[in-house]
């Protein structure tokens, strides 16, 4: 089992999405994977649940919107073109995009990043608004460059 592998679980165990979660990428450098999580979360208590699990792992918590931020995000969309094809350049400001795609949805979106030694980390946790339902999670695992 790879690190990135290890990492993946021990967040997805965590969230209790571990059962049916599928990785949507999986390489030696970088790791996505999607599910669904049993916990029964409202949706203001998403961004101290993120908090949590950030300490628990022991994770330095990284600002999207920073240069260290700016370069994690370039690594994980670099490990992400070498396994499919994107038509897009890459850009932080995608993240936001995507939590307003989110919004538009009906959806409570929170997300974070985050380092823990030479793996990062980035967690997108979302949930309807009406309360309803489960709270989805997305988790990007890579490996850092040396």
């Amino acid at each position: 089992m790879t690190r990135t592998h290890e990492v993946a679980g021990r967040i997805m165990y965590e969230l209790e999405a571990f059962d049916k979660s599928r990785p949507s990428i999986d390489s030696p450098q970088i790791l996505i994977v999607r599910g669904m999580s049993k916990k029964r979360v409202d949706h203001q208590e998403m961004p101290s649940l993120l908090s949590d699990l950030m300490k628990k792992l022991g994770a330095r918590r990284v600002d999207i919107i920073s240069e260290e931020g700016g370069d994690i995000i370039g690594a994980m969309d670099e490990g992400i073109r070498a396994c499919v094809d994107v038509n897009a350049e890459t850009d932080v400001q995608g993240i936001m995009r995507m939590k307003e795609s989110f919004e538009g949805m009906n959806c409570h979106v929170e997300y974070g990043m985050g380092v823990l030694g030479k793996i990062a980390l980035f967690i997108i946790l979302w949930k309807d608004k009406s309360g309803m339902g489960p709270m989805f999670v997305e988790l990007v695992v890579s490996n850092r460059a040396a």
